[in-house]
């Protein structure tokens, strides 16, 4: 767990509630502290107050949007209000407490905030097998992928690739075993999760 807090009072009542709690706590007293520091690829939240000295909350928050999207943010302050909370929470944030804030509603939101990062991280790394599956394909093996998933059957495949029908089920062989898929519908599927069109309607 990360928290993040100018307040070194703050920083000290928190971290042996989360360590006591089970989790590991690592603390830090800015923004650009935590920003520099490098982050692995495990569950885990952000505990982060809005009122920093360098970047305030709602700005850390805005900066791991796109990189960070498994890690949950739980916000605390002491000058809550109600237009901050609401920017927070539309922007994803798991949690918005105001200090002083009992022990057990912090645990309990970072239990809470672990078990979300747990789900979006294995999604994330699922989706990141997908996208190196479709990777190894050939050109080719990709293009094919691309008419199976519309619904085109062999010989229209080889009719618009210039390829014959037989060419069109060696490559359609090798899509199914390199995407780790067993029917088409199952490689529909997995082409939707990696933004591939999908069968269409005609």
């Amino acid at each position: 767990m990360y928290v993040v807090d100018d307040d070194v009072s703050v920083r000290e009542a928190i971290e042996p509630l989360i360590t006591d709690a089970g989790w590991r706590a690592e603390t830090f007293c800015s923004a650009q502290e935590f920003l520099n520091r490098r982050r692995l690829q495990r569950p885990c939240c952000l505990i982060l107050d809005v009122g920093l000295p360098d970047l305030n909350g709602l700005e850390v928050q805005q900066r791991l949007a796109s990189a960070y999207t498994e890690m949950p943010i739980i916000f605390i302050t002491g000058r809550g209000d109600v237009a901050t909370t609401v920017r927070a929470m539309k922007a994803g944030a798991a949690e918005f407490l105001t200090k002083p804030f009992a022990p057990d509603a912090l645990t309990r939101a970072v239990e809470i905030a672990v078990q979300r990062s747990r789900a979006l991280l294995e999604e994330k790394l699922a989706l990141q097998a997908l996208q190196d599956r479709h990777q190894a394909l050939s050109r080719r093996e990709r293009e094919v992928m691309a008419l199976v998933v519309r619904g085109r059957l062999n010989k229209q495949i080889g009719a618009t690739l210039g390829i014959s029908e037989i060419t069109v089920k060696a490559h359609r062989g090798r899509v199914m075993r390199k995407m780790n898929v067993r029917s088409v519908a199952e490689l529909v599927r997995v082409a939707a999760r990696l933004g591939i069109d999908a069968p269409s309607a005609a």
